[in-house]
């Protein structure tokens, strides 16, 4: 947590990055009829358009045994988080690029449901494992940026040694969006495909309980434990 606050700008500028492609995709897909083809590929739009025609619109996630879906989810989940990071060696270009695919995909993604009068199906369904997932992303997204500050701004240390704190630092960060992304994989293994059968309170529930848990973590308990460690440094001072 201490090191989250150190380097707490880093998260915030990766919300903007993010942000800012989630309003670019959903804005290009509203404006151009084949920007989402473009982006999620023709297979899954036919097959997501006719999940909605059937009833269903989050059917997609129910390909698959809980198991399989968990297994490959997590694994494909835990790769695009450590490619965030380690693309950050670019001066943080790569993991600007990493978070501007995403964004621009989620922006796409979500108008598109919008578009067929589906929003709030999918929300209630998709948002169950995303909100962790998503947010999980641009965590490990503050980790690459921090890296490639690293080498671009060395400060008072050589640059290879100010490259040895980012990486460190970096790496910590990483690691500790793992379990989130894993519990994300899990929800979305096990959970989501049950959507469209639970009631709303239910699913509003999960998101609200997920999505809270990795905001204190990563937005509140920093500031919390940067407070009390002062506090101790200066009862130990006096």
């Amino acid at each position: 947590p201490l090191i989250v606050y150190e380097y707490r700008r880093y998260v915030l500028y990766a919300f903007l990055i993010f942000g800012v492609f989630v309003a670019i995709g959903a804005l290009s897909a509203a404006f151009d009829d084949s920007f989402v083809r473009l982006i999620l590929g023709d297979e899954y739009v036919n097959q997501t358009l006719e999940n909605i025609e059937a009833g269903d619109p989050v059917a997609v996630y129910k390909s698959g045994s809980n198991w399989g879906s968990f297994f490959g989810i997590t694994l494909n989940n835990l790769y695009v988080g450590i490619l965030s990071f380690v693309y950050g060696v670019f001066g943080g270009l790569g993991t600007g690029y990493v978070l501007m695919e995403n964004g621009i995909m989620l922006g796409a993604f979500q108008y598109m449901f919008q578009k067929e009068g589906v929003l709030w199906e999918s929300v209630r369904g998709i948002w169950i494992h995303g909100a962790m997932e998503i947010f999980a992303i641009v965590i490990e997204g503050a980790a690459g940026l921090l890296l490639g500050a690293s080498i671009l701004f060395p400060k008072t240390y050589s640059r290879l040694i100010s490259f040895k704190q980012g990486v460190k630092n970096g790496v910590k960060i990483l690691i500790s969006t793992f379990p989130f992304t894993v519990s994300a994989g899990f929800l979305e293994g096990y959970i989501t495909r049950y959507s469209n059968t639970m009631p709303n309170w239910l699913s509003v529930g999960i998101i609200l309980s997920t999505l809270s848990l990795i905001s204190f973590y990563y937005l509140i308990y920093p500031f919390i434990v940067n407070r009390k460690t002062k506090q101790a440094y200066a009862i130990i001072s006096k």
